[in-house]
């Protein structure tokens, strides 16, 4: 539609140029204030076209950002561009401002799942089986209802006690999905974003919205923090590749004692918090 040239507007031309012309033009949108999005989306939501529009380009750069993390993956630059415009203007039009998220944390599961079925979709291959990614989707579904029903997240005992399933059967479903989202998050990762999840078109992002945005801003938190809290957490949590260690372990390797290790780790999960909590964020998505 003519209303959305703006995010569309990659495919217009090829090559470096209408890259880096795309680039320019849409630098000039400025960044949205937390309550200037909560304003936007209640008009959205009565229908204001204008307010949509302001809301679109005024997060095209979002786009940008996350497209490069899939460079290299079958599909040039502008396309994935194009493809994660699709899934901005999706997000402005089923956001709920009264939820308490910002509206990059909701566009960004929005923007990645049309990015990764675009990629997926090129290549006609899955790696998944498809009953897996049923069974995976019908618990994504029920613990995003269980979630606005209670207003809360849904533990798997919800979900396994609403599908009538064993608990440790949706956990493990769980964390496969949480494996692969977390997988792709990387632009480092070696491995193909064919093996995501996409979800259906209309379906809503569940338990999993918020651990897909961590997974991507991780990397930027640890970078904050000071050189010894981020080796304590990545030995402790068993981040970039690292094997989950001890606190003993910990401290023998870094020559500290096991109680500092405990300290440091400490100050350093209260420092993720606090920047988990500044992205309107759950901390109990980063260790759940």
């Amino acid at each position: 539609m003519a209303d959305d040239t703006a995010a569309k507007r990659p495919r217009v031309a090829l090559g470096v140029d209408a890259t880096r012309l795309y680039l320019n033009d849409i630098g000039v949108s400025e960044l949205l204030t937390a309550e200037e999005e909560v304003s936007l989306g209640r008009r959205v939501q009565r229908g204001d076209e204008r307010a949509r529009q302001h809301m679109i380009v005024s997060n095209l750069r979002l786009v940008v950002k996350l497209a490069r993390r899939y460079l290299n993956r079958g599909l040039p630059l502008l396309d994935l561009i194009e493809e994660g415009n699709l899934g901005l203007i999706h997000a402005v039009k089923k956001f709920d401002p009264e939820r308490g998220f910002r509206f990059s944390t909701y566009a960004t599961w929005w923007i990645r799942q049309t990015i990764e079925r675009a990629i997926m979709n090129q290549s006609r291959t899955v790696r998944l089986p498809i009953h897996v990614i049923k069974d995976i989707n019908v618990c994504l579904r029920t613990a995003y209802k269980l979630g606005q029903k209670h207003a809360g997240t849904a533990s798997a005992t919800d979900i396994a006690t609403k599908l009538d399933r064993d608990v440790a059967d949706v956990e493990r479903l769980l964390a496969l999905h949480d494996r692969v989202i977390l997988g792709s998050a990387s632009s480092d990762d070696e491995r193909s974003p064919l093996e995501t999840l996409p979800a259906s078109r209309d379906a809503e992002p569940p338990r999993c919205v918020q651990r897909a945005v961590v997974a991507s801003l991780l990397d930027e938190w640890l970078g904050r923090l000071s050189d010894k809290k981020r080796a304590v957490i990545e030995r402790r949590f068993g981040l970039h590749g690292r094997r989950r260690l001890t606190l003993e372990q910990i401290g023998s390797e870094l020559g500290v004692t096991r109680e500092r290790v405990r300290q440091i780790q400490l100050e350093a999960l209260r420092n993720l918090r606090g920047m988990m909590e500044d992205q309107g964020l759950s901390f109990d998505t980063l260790l759940g």
